[in-house]
């Protein structure tokens, strides 16, 4: 049997893809019932800290959120302050 080395990378890469999708769906639901893209879109650049206080959740979780959020570029992290923001196109 011979494989094709193009066509088992494409597989490979979609097989990620779809792997990554069901992946943050959760994160996004989470984000979205908790309030932290709202919060974050009224109030701007904030610490995880921050948003843990302003959404009465835990920060450890909020951080660990965060950071999976701006791994997919689905939020922004400016590692000068190290606070995370929604760009304009985010929002």
């Amino acid at each position: 049997m011979a494989v094709n080395e193009t066509r088992l990378h494409e597989m490979i890469g979609k097989m990620l893809v779809d792997l990554g999708a069901v992946v943050n769906g959760a994160l996004v639901i989470v984000g979205d019932r908790l309030g932290l893209y709202q919060k974050m879109a009224e109030a701007g650049p904030l610490s995880s800290q921050e948003l843990a206080e302003a959404t009465k959740t835990d920060e450890r979780y909020v951080r660990e959120w965060l950071a999976a959020q701006a791994a997919s570029e689905y939020i922004t992290y400016d590692a000068t302050s190290e606070k995370f923001h929604l760009s304009d196109e985010q929002k």
